[in-house]
C-alpha cells in the first residue's frame, strides 16, 4: 500500500513537471492590422472579410429594406384610419363586414413577400451549411472557459486563453483589445478554405467570429462544422456566444490571417512546439494513470 502510494505521489510529481514545461505560445513574425473588432459607439457590422459574411451582410440590409417598407405601409395605414375615420369626421360608420378584394390582397401581399425572402435568404443557407473541400481543417473544443484547437491535418493542439489586462502589450495588444485578446492564436493563410469542427467538452458553447460571417454551437458529443475563406490579411476577435457560465464572457477568440510564406513559416514552428507538448500531455495521463 505504501509503495503504491509512494509511486503514486512520484508520478503526480513528474506529470506537474511536464505540465510546468509546457509548450509556449507560437506567434507570427509580423505585424497585422486589428480588422475585426468592436469599435466605440459602433453600431453596424465589422468588415466582412468572407464571401459568407458579405452575403449575410447583404441579406440583413435587404431584410432591413422590407421591414421599414413594411412598417411604414402599415403605419400609414393607421394614420389613414385615425384621421378620416375618427368619430368626428365619421359620426356614421359603415356596417360593411366583408370586402373580398381586400382580404385576398391582404392575404396574397405577405404570402408573396415570404416566398421572395426565402428565394433570396435559402441558397445563403446553403451555402453556409455545405462545407467545401478544406485546405485546413480545425477543431475547435469549446472549455469552462477557454477554447482548445486541433489543426487535424498536421496532428497537433494547443489552448488558448484570455488574457489579463498586464499581459496585452507583452503579446503585441493594445489596452482596448482586453477581454479580445488570448495568449495563443488560430493562425491561417489568407484565400484558403478553412473548415471548423466545433464541439465542447463540457456545456454548450458558440464559436463565433463576425467578420468571417461564422457562428456555431459547439455541443458535448456532437460535430458541427463551419467554413469560411479570408480574403484580407490581418487579426480577427471573437467571443463564445453561448451562455455557458460563470466566465462565459472571458473565452475570446482570436483569429490572425497571414501570408501563406508567414503560415508555412509558422506551422513548421508550431508542429515542432506543439507536438512535443501533445507528447508530454499523454505521458501525463499515463503518469496520472488516467
Amino acid at each position: 500500500m505504501i509503495s503504491k502510494l509512494a509511486n503514486r505521489v512520484q508520478n503526480a510529481a513528474v506529470a506537474l513537471a511536464l505540465m510546468a514545461g509546457g509548450a509556449q505560445a507560437v506567434d507570427v513574425p509580423v505585424d497585422l492590422e486589428v480588422i475585426g473588432k468592436p469599435i466605440p459607439e459602433g453600431i453596424g457590422f465589422q468588415p466582412a472579410v468572407t464571401e459568407v459574411a458579405r452575403d449575410l451582410f447583404w441579406l440583413d440590409a435587404v431584410l432591413l429594406y422590407i421591414s421599414v417598407a413594411i412598417c411604414a405601409v402599415v403605419m400609414g395605414l393607421l394614420l389613414i384610419v385615425i384621421l378620416r375615420y375618427n368619430r368626428s369626421r365619421n359620426p356614421n360608420p359603415s356596417n360593411v363586414t366583408h370586402n373580398t378584394a381586400l382580404e385576398f390582397t391582404w392575404t396574397a401581399v405577405p404570402i408573396v413577400v415570404l416566398v421572395g425572402i426565402a428565394i433570396i435568404s435559402l441558397p445563403i443557407l446553403f451555402k453556409q451549411q455545405r462545407l467545401p473541400e478544406a485546405d485546413i481543417t480545425i477543431k475547435a473544443t469549446g472549455n469552462q472557459w477557454y477554447w482548445s484547437y486541433e489543426y487535424t491535418d498536421h496532428d497537433f493542439s494547443f489552448e488558448s486563453f484570455m488574457l489579463p489586462r498586464e499581459e496585452l502589450a507583452s503579446h503585441g495588444y493594445n489596452d482596448d483589445e482586453y477581454l479580445l485578446a488570448t495568449n495563443t492564436a488560430v493562425v491561417l493563410p489568407v484565400n484558403k478554405t478553412v473548415v471548423v469542427h466545433v464541439t465542447a467538452a463540457d456545456v454548450i458553447h458558440a464559436w463565433t467570429v463576425p467578420a468571417f460571417g461564422v457562428k456555431q454551437d459547439g455541443v458535448p458529443g456532437r460535430l458541427a462544422g463551419l467554413w469560411f475563406k479570408p480574403e484580407v490579411e490581418g487579426i480577427y476577435f471573437g467571443q463564445c456566444s453561448e451562455l455557458c457560465g460563470k466566465d462565459h464572457s472571458y473565452m475570446p477568440i482570436t483569429v490572425k490571417v497571414v501570408s501563406q510564406e508567414v503560415y508555412d513559416d509558422w506551422l513548421d514552428r508550431a508542429i515542432a512546439e506543439y507536438a512535443d507538448a501533445d507528447t508530454d500531455e499523454g505521458t501525463i495521463r499515463v503518469a496520472m494513470g488516467n
